[in-house]
């Protein structure tokens, strides 16, 4: 019996921080490691082309998210990783599955009228149909599973939508992928704890994976922790959320009664979650340098992850275009 399929992907837009990790990264390894899926994850560049990176930029940028996802612990005997450019099904499908999906289910999305709202000038076409593209990044590879954050939901939702009307349309079997919740709730800003963490905010919101121990300390003790209207401040509460996946579990407790009491010391918290996420990413930056000093090595990789990945892709195209009447 072949195993459920995973797929998730990651833009090359910025180094892994917290966000990333904790949203999506470390539930990719434990999902990897629980030998109960056939995983596929990806850099998708393409999705990147909606933003403002320059050609060189970007070409950069996906060397080292190539490297920080192997340094964070994807193993490519384990899950099949790749780089989106590099199957250009990727592309052909998306294209096919516009042809049945209503603009009218596009305008309802979110995360477009979000990032539209931040963006009111010469938004580009690309920004209004990802998430077809996001679809086809999914169901090339037939994937069973999506793990996301409640933030893109909708966007699974959306997926099986999508497998629906092209299945009802042209008699095939795409599957109705189902979304794999992450547990963790979203990591906020450092210094404006109502949003969340984004590079986009600047460097002083966001904690690299790769960060030195003295940047991290510096950045932890300019975070926001003042408490307004007598509950827990988020800005407390998104520190103390670090502390639950970094620090000592025992002291997390005391922290939590002591927030409580009224009596903790954010100090004294900052400067051992400031030590815990030190000590957590050391292996991490390690592994980074070692592999960022061989590129042909993390090239390598990426090749194979994507031959394996092509060889689904266009077993899945091949079909489609059958069903389709195309070749």
């Amino acid at each position: 019996m072949s195993k459920p399929v995973i797929f998730s992907g990651i833009q090359p837009t910025g180094n892994l921080h917290l966000g990333n990790f904790l949203g999506a990264v470390k539930q990719w390894v434990e999902l990897q490691n629980s030998g109960t899926y056939q995983c596929y994850f990806c850099i998708v560049d393409y999705h990147s082309l909606t933003g403002k990176m320059t050609a060189d930029e970007r070409r950069a940028q996906v060397m080292v998210t190539a490297t920080e996802l192997l340094a964070a612990g994807i193993d490519p005997k384990k899950s099949t990783l790749f780089i989106q450019s590099h199957v250009p099904e990727h592309t052909e499908l998306s294209w096919i599955f516009s042809s049945v999906t209503p603009m009218a289910e596009l305008e309802r999305m979110t995360q477009f009228k979000e990032k539209s709202e931040n963006q009111k000038q010469n938004i580009n076409a690309g920004l209004f149909t990802y998430p077809i593209l996001q679809t086809a990044d999914i169901l090339l590879y037939q994937a069973t599973h999506v793990p996301v954050g409640e933030d893109q939901v909708q966007h699974v939702e959306l997926t099986r939508d999508i497998a629906r009307w092209f299945n009802n349309r042209y008699a095939y079997n795409f599957p109705e992928t189902a979304a794999v919740l992450t547990e963790t709730p979203r990591v906020k800003s450092l210094l404006e704890p109502d949003k969340k963490m984004s590079k986009s905010l600047g460097q002083g919101h966001v904690i690299e994976l790769g960060e030195e121990s003295s940047s991290i300390e510096k950045k932890i003790q300019r975070a926001v922790t003042a408490t307004a209207g007598g509950g827990i401040a988020p800005g407390a509460q998104n520190l103390l959320l670090l502390y639950k996946h970094f620090g000592d579990p025992a002291r997390y407790e005391r922290f939590i009664r002591e927030e409580k009491e009224g009596t903790i010391r954010y100090g004294e918290l900052k400067t051992e979650l400031s030590s815990a996420l030190s000590n957590y990413f050391a292996d991490f930056r390690a592994r980074k340098q070692k592999l960022l000093a061989n590129p042909d090595r993390v090239a390598k990789i990426f090749a194979a992850g994507a031959k394996q990945a092509r060889e689904v892709a266009q077993t899945t195209m091949k079909q489609v275009r059958q069903k389709i009447g195309i070749r």
